[in-house]
C-alpha cells in the first residue's frame, strides 16, 4: 500500500459531488427507519427498512460510489496516465485505491445499516445484520473497483449486476443464492443471529468472499498494468 496514492484517491472520493450522494444514502434509510419506527406500535414494522433496502441496495450502492471515485475519474479525465508513469507496482496501486474504497464502504455503508438496525430494534439481529455487511461491503468494494479498472461505464454495469442479478439471487432464484455477493454476508450473519436467512454453506460465503475480494484487487491492478488510453477510454 503506498500512503501518497491513498491520500490522492481520498481526496479524490472527499472532492466530488457524488461523496454527497454516498453519504445521503445512508442518512435517508436512517431517517426512513426513524419514521416507521415512530409512526408504528410494531416492533418489527422498520425491519424490511434493513433487509429490503439498507442491505441489498443501500450498501452496495455506496460501495458502487466508492469504488468508482477513487478510480473511475482518472480514467476518464486521462490523469490516469501520470500516476501509471510512476515506480509504483499496479498492485500497490490497485491496493491502495481499494483500501480507500473499502473504509468508504464499511465506514458509511456498514454502519448505515447497523444504525438502521439499531433503530428497528437492536439486539442480536442487528449485530448479524452489521457482520453481514462488513463481510458484502468488503465484496463489492474489491468487485466494484474491478469493474472501474475495467469500463468507463462501471456504475451503470454495476447497478445492472445489483439490481438484476443480486435482486434476482436474493429475492426470487434461491437455488443460485450462493452466487450472490449479499448472500454469502447473510449466511455469516446468520452465524449471530438464526433470525437471518441461511442462504449457503459457510464456508463457501467465507471462501467465495475471500477469493471474489482478493480476486476483484488483483484484477484491477493487472487491468493498470495492461492499461493503454486510447481514444474509448
Amino acid at each position: 500500500m503506498n500512503a501518497t496514492i491513498v491520500k490522492l484517491a481520498l481526496q479524490a472520493l472527499l472532492g466530488r459531488r457524488r461523496f454527497w450522494l454516498l453519504l445521503g444514502l445512508p442518512l435517508a434509510l436512517i431517517g426512513l427507519t426513524v419514521l416507521i419506527s415512530s409512526l408504528s406500535s410494531d416492533g418489527e414494522a422498520a425491519w424490511p427498512m434493513v433487509s429490503f433496502l439498507g442491505y441489498p441496495l443501500v450498501l452496495p450502492l455506496v460501495a458502487i460510489l466508492a469504488a468508482s471515485s477513487v478510480l473511475g475519474p482518472e480514467v476518464d479525465d486521462g490523469s490516469i496516465v501520470y500516476l501509471l508513469s510512476k515506480p509504483v507496482s499496479r498492485h500497490v496501486i490497485a491496493v491502495s485505491k481499494w483500501v480507500v474504497a473499502w473504509t468508504a464502504t464499511v465506514g458509511v455503508g456498514s454502519l448505515g445499516v447497523l444504525a438502521a438496525a439499531l433503530i428497528a430494534g437492536g439486539g442480536d439481529r442487528a449485530l448479524a445484520w452489521w457482520i453481514a455487511a462488513l463481510v458484502a461491503g468488503t465484496t463489492y468494494s474489491a468487485l466494484f473497483l474491478a469493474l472501474s479498472a475495467f469500463t468507463r461505464h462501471a456504475v451503470v454495469a454495476g447497478l445492472i449486476f445489483v439490481l438484476i442479478w443480486e435482486g434476482l439471487a436474493g429475492g426470487f432464484l434461491s437455488g443460485v443464492a450462493w452466487l450472490s455477493v449479499g448472500q454469502w454476508g447473510i449466511r455469516v450473519g446468520h452465524e449471530i443471529s438464526s433470525l437471518l436467512d441461511d442462504p449457503a454453506n459457510l464456508p463457501w460465503a467465507v471462501i467465495a468472499s475471500l477469493v471474489v475480494t482478493i480476486g476483484g484487487v488483483w484484477f484491477a491492478g493487472d487491468r493498470l498494468r495492461s492499461f493503454a488510453l486510447t481514444e474509448d477510454e
